[in-house]
């Protein structure tokens, strides 16, 4: 896939534009965000990634058109298990309904930061190095098994290095000053908690990182696919937050998901490095429509099984209540 600079600057420039809307329309105006609200804007965010991967469709062909789909897909299922360490996160440090918007905005905008350089090293190595299909594979395997050993989320945060290095620097004021992020005080600058907040969100994503930028090049090399897919999910991302609230404690089965969407992609690379090497038979392949239709069905069979268990376990609560 052949993407000239000229498409990449209109790309960038399209998705600070979404930015800019975002920002004037709903951050103009610290509010809290209600679910009516989130829910319009994570249609729009929907709609827009449909758009493109139709126009990548039309543009560049079916295949890279279902690599975009995949991908997507696959990004923002990882996110929506992402959402439960943003909600420990905000409830540890007490963060005010009004400013939470802020907080996701700026913390996934720094995310992206990151992960555009993580795409751009590991489009360089996977170019350079077949065995680095390993170390994906291997990374994505580990993970899946991580979560199934561990799936049910810790409800406890712990401020990682990042977070208690910023600590360590600058002192901390006790309370929010509006969306100030610092102030200063006898003539020594102070970092609000809206600061702290921001950087255990982006360090956290930062982490993320680490399992969805391998399972992406799993299902595409094009580092111009990997970087809009990643993009497209991150911004829908903070309204989903809003939108989803409480359901995703009720997502009881999605980890056991992902796991195997993990486990599956991971399988994939390793099938793909073989293949480069002339170890794999012919026969086994595993193209993207196979990809897709399996990241689809197990996202639908976890989500029916949670939704289902989570009404169940209500009713016998009920039940009991009643009793």
């Amino acid at each position: 896939m052949n993407v000239p600079v000229w498409l990449w600057g209109a790309t960038v420039a399209g998705l600070l534009v979404l930015i800019a809307i975002d920002l004037v329309i709903v951050d103009r105006k610290p509010h809290e965000v209600t679910t009516g609200e989130a829910a319009r804007w994570v249609i729009f965010y929907v709609s827009c990634a449909v758009l493109f991967g139709i126009g990548v469709w039309l543009l560049a062909g079916h295949e890279y058109g279902v690599q975009f789909f995949t991908g997507y897909i696959t990004e923002y299922s990882l996110s929506v298990d992402n959402l439960f360490i943003f909600m420990v996160i905000m409830a540890s440090f007490k963060v005010p309904l009004i400013h939470q918007h802020r907080v996701l905005l700026i913390g996934i905008l720094l995310a992206l930061t990151m992960r555009s350089v993580f795409i751009a090293v590991g489009a360089a190595l996977i170019n350079q190095f077949v065995w680095v299909f390993f170390i994906f594979g291997a990374v994505l395997l580990w993970t899946a098994i991580s979560m199934l050993r561990g799936s049910d989320h810790d409800e406890e945060y712990q401020e990682n290095a990042v977070t208690r290095w910023v600590r360590k620097i600058y002192p901390v004021t006790d309370s929010f000053e509006g969306h100030r992020m610092m102030v200063k005080r006898e003539g020594k600058r102070w970092i609000t908690p809206m600061f702290l907040v921001i950087v255990a969100i982006g360090s956290a994503d930062l982490l993320f990182a680490v399992d969805s930028i391998p399972a992406i090049f799993g299902i595409t090399q094009e580092a111009f696919l990997v970087f809009t897919a990643n993009a497209f999910a991150l911004m829908g991302l903070r309204q989903l937050f809003f939108l989803l609230g409480g359901l995703v404690n009720k997502l009881v089965y999605l980890s056991y998901g992902l796991a195997v969407i993990l486990a599956f992609i991971g399988a994939k690379l390793v099938v793909h490095a073989l293949h480069e090497y002339h170890v794999a038979p012919d026969w086994l392949d595993i193209n993207n429509w196979l990809s897709l239709g399996v990241i689809v069905a197990v996202l639908t069979i976890t989500t029916v099984a949670s939704l289902v268990k989570s009404r169940r376990d209500a009713a016998k609560a009920a039940a009991a209540a009643s009793s």
